[in-house]
């Protein structure tokens, strides 16, 4: 079956037994998206998200294709399996959660969501991450070469580089305001101390599944093959160690202290119906190379995916406030598709392996309604961002708490959500 295609999985009027899961904004029984967690009184497992609830899989493993793989206590050996065997245990589960027949032996392996802890879903072995975004490249860029934000290579190569695996952290866990070197305008050599310019960044994760071998580059026609997943990632950012560390080499200080994903892995089997051609590149812009170019992923590559940014400072928790959205866009403004990062990275030869983990870079929509940083909705620091009670922001203060969402539409199939993934900044230490 080919990637693209969907099933009776994805069928609107599929319903589910469990309480609240019907009509639930994120997970219902056309999502069921993997992930580790442990119950109140047990260790940490895998199982599915299903309304408010989470199913335990490993207590059903006998129970269901793929069972070896569902004993695991990560996801990796589950992300190895071919397409076609994590499609079937897909259908497996799906049946499972809409015959009503099974429902009483199914319901004591189901646990309510708010009385688990979740945790990373897969041991990730290497983080890559790109810059795909071109509308946040383009804004970057303009505020320090105006006249020329893009780099001749931009619309050429799907830039990327190597990140930090140790430091990605699931939703929830606070991120400490790092320290390093910086040089404000003003002094003539570099100090160190905390961030004064702490920011998140908008992307979404990929999931590798199945890997290739060292020496073995993977075809563009066969990228769909070799994902498993996505989830939500918010790579946070020091931007004043970044400008001054950056050159020669990238960022390092400024990105690796710590970043955050949501828990849940929304599988690519459940994107299926949330494809879309991709967007045509803007007249002058050259095709890709031929080792980029797949009629498949030109016609099904991009994703329909709303992505949304809100933050809960301090002071609008103690008032008991709801977070307030800082912008929201969709994902289909990726230059570059997810197929053609797997392809370009591994075009070399490089060895991907399941549960590596591939970030976007920061989505931004063409407008500032839909920015994917603080550095571009603040234009870098000098246009500050009007919240509720009189405070504003240039960039993350402590005790501010970022919460990135994201849904999947499409006309005709009921609407997925990735969850949250969120995480409070501490003071520096």
């Amino acid at each position: 079956m080919t990637w693209w295609m969907t099933d009776e999985t994805h069928d609107p009027v599929r319903t589910s037994w469990v309480d609240g899961a019907n009509g639930h904004a994120d997970f219902p029984i056309q999502n069921l998206p993997f992930g580790v967690f442990s119950p109140p009184a047990g260790d940490a497992r895998i199982g599915v998200a299903i309304g408010d609830s989470i199913l335990d899989l490993s207590a059903l493993a006998s129970q269901l294709p793929a069972s070896e793989a569902l004993r695991h206590r990560r996801l990796n050996a589950l992300f190895a399996l071919p397409t076609e065997q994590r499609r079937l245990l897909r259908h497996a589960i799906s049946g499972m959660l809409s015959d009503r027949a099974i429902a009483d032996r199914v319901i004591p392996h189901l646990h309510a969501a708010a009385d688990c802890t979740l945790h990373l879903p897969a041991r990730i072995g290497d983080y890559t991450d790109f810059y795909v975004g071109i509308h946040h490249a383009n804004n970057i860029g303009r505020q320090f070469r105006p006249d020329n934000p893009l780099l001749p290579n931009y619309k050429y190569v799907p830039i990327g580089y190597h990140g930090r695996a140790s430091s990605i952290q699931p939703s929830g866990v606070p991120v400490r305001r790092p320290l390093g070197q910086r040089k404000p305008p003003e002094a003539d050599a570099p100090i160190f101390g905390p961030s004064t310019r702490l920011d998140y960044e908008l992307e979404l994760g990929v999931w590798i599944g199945s890997g290739n071998a060292l020496g073995t580059p993977i075809p563009i026609g066969q990228a769909a093959d070799h994902v498993a997943g996505f989830c939500l990632l918010n790579d946070w950012s020091a931007r004043d160690v970044q400008a001054w560390e950056y050159q020669p080499l990238g960022p390092f200080l400024a990105k690796n202290f710590q970043s955050t994903i949501s828990p849940w892995v929304v599988t690519a089997e459940a994107m299926a119906p949330f494809r879309l051609a991709q967007p045509p590149r803007p007249q002058g812009d050259p095709d890709p190379l031929l080792y980029l170019q797949d009629e498949a992923d030109r016609q099904h590559g991009a994703l329909a995916l709303t992505l949304e940014v809100s933050i809960l400072t301090a002071a609008m928790r103690v008032r008991g406030d709801a977070p307030v959205r800082l912008s929201q866009g969709p994902a289909s403004n990726m230059y570059w598709t997810v197929q053609q990062i797997v392809a370009h990275h591994a075009s070399n030869g490089c060895n991907l392996n399941p549960g590596d983990l591939l970030g976007t870079g920061t989505i931004s929509a063409a407008d500032r309604s839909g920015y994917g940083s603080l550095m571009e909705l603040s234009a870098g620091g000098k246009e500050p961002v009007a919240l509720p009670g009189g405070e504003s922001r240039t960039f993350v203060a402590d005790g501010d708490e970022i919460i990135l969402r994201a849904s999947a539409s499409a006309a005709g199939f009921t609407s997925i959500g990735f969850g949250e993934c969120r995480a409070m900044i501490l003071p520096a230490q």
